[in-house]
């Protein structure tokens, strides 16, 4: 390990690699070495063979994907293939979020069938679709379910289920556009030739899966970091017509794309297709090839995001006016909180806010077109929401999720009682919070924030889950000036200049703050320590080594 810069050493050592060999794998991974064998899969084989002989048969094909920045970009990845090969005969469905929500649905399923679909290939869904799948098979439509969600005891009987949670395969924890990528891969492999396809062509596939991989918050360990780094790699050149308007939009230069961009700028455009307006709308911005409707789009789904921080930040009004006038509220265990005029497609997001701001497991409710109740749920980790409504099945219609985060659907009539069933049930499953401990990877100076320390952390990249940005503490800093800045003069953001006692000076950021929003509140002049990552910006051309504040403690 001695051939390696001390900072980079000691970053590499608190990821456990401890040896040369492993350190040359996690730094400079390889296609041929890192991708696993894709019919190490089961079903593998039975899949590519049953979309061989539905293409030469001509039979009609549906691709049924799921809404978000998962499903989309993994429906993106077989209609390329399909495009490759010159066959026409298929259709792209994901369900509206809104009037249909999450999965397969029998009404579709019947319509496919009276329009003469043959093969239904799913795309990040369908593993628990039993009932939904065996209407197909009544109905003469084979279903491939490609899937990466925990299975049930009792499977659907499809044709042939690719999802590495049932079988051997060596990364259980592909995201839904991973195991659509690895299909491809297998398909290549078995038929490329024959379809004069050259070899290695799917690498430029890389940038959906990649995508997809850093969207769905899956650990960038093993094969997954593979997939990351070199979707990454294709994302900077990739020649897709509505990724490059959608960048040119927010003024991000495609050369220089990082993990940052593609999680706070592209992921949140692409899931305001579905939480906003028609999820159709994110697949067509990333599968055209005509530039006046990829730059139409990438407008579209720009401005539909803007209407979706608004109305996010709308209702957290509401949400913050209702706990004032009613302080005896933030003393229940579990919040419910709701209004029939609330978008569905945003309470996850208002969820997430709420239970952040007031340490609680909260409960988000509004309509859907259909009139019904439906809404969101997260925790604080004093409870797993999926066991909290199990516990309280009888107030649900439906229900879903895992630890930290759910979906729930709750007749008209039971939802004024849901917040009283919810508490009764909590004191039966809660647990005790983890103490928040302070985590950090080093110790440091303010003199360390420098280009060349940069240059040595931007080598473990990409990063994400399983393998964060390293997080330094600056310790005894001194707040010199703290500045409010946001678009059109918000003041939602902050941006701090901290020193230390060797004059050394260096600005620091942070979104959506407020100086009270840390552990320890700020004022200029205070003494204080820092926890933050480095962060190079590259606004408007201009490159710019700067902190990313994490809390203040």
């Amino acid at each position: 390990m001695q051939k390696y810069d001390e900072l980079l050493r000691t970053l590499l050592e608190k990821r456990g690699i401890t040896s040369e060999t492993q350190a040359e794998i996690f730094l400079n991974p390889l296609y041929e070495r890192d991708f696993h064998d894709p019919f190490l899969m089961k079903d593998m084989e039975k899949a590519c063979v049953r979309i061989f002989e539905a293409i030469e048969g001509n039979e009609k094909i549906v691709i049924y994907a799921d809404y978000d920045c998962d499903g989309i970009p993994g429906a993106v990845i077989l209609t390329d293939l399909f495009k490759k090969i010159n066959y026409i005969n298929y259709e792209v469905y994901i369900p509206h979020r809104n009037s249909e929500g999450y999965g397969l649905n029998i009404d579709s399923i019947k319509q496919f069938a009276l329009s003469g679909v043959n093969l239904l290939i799913t795309i990040d869904l369908g593993i628990t679709a039993v009932s939904e799948i065996a209407q197909a098979r009544v109905d003469g439509i084979d279903v491939i379910i490609t899937d990466h969600h925990l299975p049930p005891k009792v499977l659907p009987r499809a044709h042939a289920i690719l999802n590495p949670k049932t079988d051997d395969y060596p990364e259980k924890m592909l995201c839904g556009a991973g195991v659509v990528f690895k299909l491809v891969q297998a398909f290549i492999q078995k038929y490329g030739e024959y379809f004069k396809i050259k070899v290695g062509w799917e690498k430029w596939l890389l940038d959906m899966a990649g995508m997809a991989t850093l969207s769905d918050m899956v650990p960038l360990t093993g094969e997954n970091r593979a997939i990351a780094y070199f979707g990454m790699k294709v994302l900077r050149k990739s020649p897709r017509p509505g990724l490059q308007k959608l960048l040119a939009k927010m003024n991000i230069d495609q050369r220089h794309l990082s993990e940052d961009d593609v999680g706070f700028m592209i992921i949140p455009r692409i899931n305001a297709a579905s939480r906003m307006d028609d999820p159709m709308r994110a697949f067509e911005l990333l599968s055209t090839e005509d530039e006046v409707s990829a730059g139409a789009l990438a407008n579209h789904l720009s401005e539909i995001n803007d209407e979706r921080k608004t109305i996010v930040a709308s209702i957290m009004r509401e949400v913050n006016k209702k706990f004032s006038t009613s302080p005896a509220r933030e003393a229940k265990e579990v919040i419910v909180i709701g209004n029939p005029a609330w978008r569905v497609g945003v309470l996850g997001l208002v969820a997430g806010k709420i239970s952040d701001e007031y340490k609680k497991t909260v409960f988000v409710w509004g309509k859907d077109e259909n009139d019904c109740i439906r809404g969101s749920c997260r925790g604080d980790g004093s409870v797993s929401v999926v066991e909290l409504m199990t516990e309280t099945r009888e107030s649900f219609l439906e229900f879903g999720g895992h630890e930290l985060a759910g979906g729930f659907k709750v007749e008209n009539n039971k939802i004024h009682f849901l917040e009283e069933a919810l508490c009764q049930s909590f004191s039966k499953v809660k647990r005790e919070k983890e103490k928040v401990d302070v985590i950090f990877d080093i110790k440091s100076d303010l003199s360390s924030v420098s280009m060349k320390n940069w240059r040595e952390i931007e080598k473990l990249t990409p990063f994400g889950l399983g393998n964060a940005k390293p997080t330094f503490l600056f310790e005894g800093v001194k707040v010199e000036n703290i500045k409010k800045f946001g678009k059109n003069g918000s003041g939602e953001h902050l941006e701090i200049v901290f020193s230390n006692s060797n004059k050394n000076k260096v600005k620091a950021i942070s979104f959506f703050s407020t100086p009270e929003s840390f552990r320890v509140p700020i004022t200029e002049g205070a003494g204080t320590n820092l926890l933050a990552t480095f962060d190079l910006s590259r606004f408007r051309g201009r490159e710019e080594l700067r902190l990313r504040i994490i809390d203040i403690i």
